[in-house]
């Protein structure tokens, strides 16, 4: 599978990895930053999101492969990669089976199973007949009786695009993603010992990393600091990008 990606920057290889309901255009702002510094930054969009291909399996092996072979195809050699949420399960489960990196970053998300929490999201997305609305404010109109949070309801609606017919689509698979949700929320097994450099970033106001998940994180990242950025939460790029920035530039020298 041809990943989707947008690149910036020359210097050493970065690649990173998005979100769950995301894609690379939600990192491209710090993703400039980064690049700035002497990075050749690579922003990937996952199957099944933003402009990359859709297909039927969706889980962590298949986006780790897939994380694989954009490497192998564009000669990308011992890069530091980073990952958010679902890109840093995809990471973990990358770093399992590969050793084509130099340093890993995962953003605000742990190897332990979570319980589904998107149900909101999928429903409102679900309400929404692309065949009846003619604005996006339709869209948004329906998608608040069931995602109430201005931040949220606006990174979910950044998928949908007006389609040269004049008509509305999306960006995301819903259906598969849908589908696989439980996928996405599952344990990511750690049975290997990991020594190149490690960081895990959480924000101090997201419960998704707690001082227990980085203790069994660095069982097998052995190497593995962790960091907390002050008022910062999940989103910690979109919330602290200056201190965030700072942390992925200081870590990657």
């Amino acid at each position: 599978m041809h990943l989707f990606s947008r690149k910036v920057g020359e210097g050493q290889p970065f690649v990173v990895l998005h979100g769950v309901f995301g894609s690379s255009d939600n990192l491209f702002t710090v993703c400039k930053k980064i690049a700035e510094s002497g990075f050749e930054v690579h922003i990937l969009d996952a199957r099944n999101h933003g402009q990359s291909p859709r297909n039927e399996v969706f889980n962590y092996e298949v986006m780790a492969s897939d994380l694989n072979a954009y490497l192998n195809e564009n000669n990308i050699q011992n890069p530091i990669i980073m990952g958010h949420s679902m890109g840093g399960k995809t990471v973990m489960t990358f770093a399992q089976t590969y050793t084509n990196f130099s340093k890993l970053i995962i953003v605000d998300i742990a190897p332990r199973f979570y319980p589904t929490h998107h149900d909101h999201i999928l429903a409102g997305l679900a309400a929404i007949d692309l065949s009846k609305i003619n604005s996006r404010k339709d869209a948004e109109d329906i998608f608040s009786n069931y995602v109430s949070d201005f931040g949220e309801k606006q990174f979910i609606l950044k998928n949908l695009y007006r389609t040269e017919e004049s008509g509305f689509d999306w960006r995301i698979n819903i259906p598969v993603i849908s589908r696989e949700i439980y996928q996405i929320g599952g344990e990511i097994v750690l049975d290997k010992k990991v020594e190149k450099p490690t960081l895990l970033i959480r924000g101090s106001d997201s419960s998704y990393v707690t001082d227990a998940d980085f203790e069994d994180f660095k069982s097998s990242f052995v190497n593995a600091e962790l960091l907390t950025i002050e008022g910062a939460n999940h989103w910690v790029h979109a919330t602290k990008p200056i201190e965030f920035v700072e942390a992925i530039l200081e870590f990657s020298a």
